[in-house]
């Protein structure tokens, strides 16, 4: 390039980098507690995966591959919008069950990775048996109102469709055998996969 336009190139190139120097200096900072502004603060938390997540990564030894009802399962799961990461979403179930781990590894981490990753599996695909019956319940309605106006079937079916939800829950619960688990698992299977970053 001309000398012409290769300053203003290095200078445009100097401003970015001296942005991102500033951007990355305000994180540190908020990160260690010297930020005064809630606004600051809030927009520059960092999101680090938690600790059983670090313990799954640990242990794992490759990929596993998902089922056809895990997959169905986790299509149905409803997207999630985290305001504390209290919970898992769709893709940290996906994480947890696409995780393998050795067979052979009877070390206490890997057991509470296989009993986690089971009880996840479980829920997932639970998740199909409560659409599915609710889906179902709300076609027999349908096809019981059959002779009647549209006025009656849209006054029926929501709440049909609301209460197979619940019955659906139980069947697929009872199918998975999800209801005679532990409560160790269950606990196990609903730890969050990510974390706020904290200095405790």
């Amino acid at each position: 390039l001309p000398i012409s336009q290769a300053r203003p190139l290095a200078s445009r190139r100097r401003h970015a980098s001296l942005k991102v120097l500033a951007a990355t200096a305000m994180i540190v900072r908020t990160v260690e507690g010297t930020s005064s502004s809630p606004a600051a603060s809030m927009s520059a938390t960092l999101v680090v995966p938690s600790d059983v997540t670090i313990m799954e990564e640990k242990k794992s030894i490759g990929k596993r591959r998902l089922g056809l009802l895990e997959k169905t399962g986790l299509l149905l799961t409803a997207p999630m919008l985290h305001i504390t990461y209290s919970k898992m979403d769709r893709g940290d179930m996906r994480a947890v069950l696409s995780k393998k781990y050795d067979a052979e590894d009877t070390s206490s981490a890997a057991n509470l990775c296989r009993a986690r990753q089971e009880s996840v599996r479980k829920a997932v695909v639970a998740t199909n048996f409560m659409w599915g019956t609710a889906g179902g319940m709300t076609g027999l309605v349908w096809w019981s109102f059959r002779r009647y106006n549209y006025q009656s079937r849209l006054v029926a079916l929501p709440f049909v469709f609301y209460g197979g939800t619940f019955v659906g829950r139980a069947l697929g619960d009872v199918i998975t055998f999800r209801n005679a688990e532990f409560a160790r698992d269950r606990f196990l299977a609903s730890l969050p996969a990510k974390t706020y970053f904290t200095e405790n």
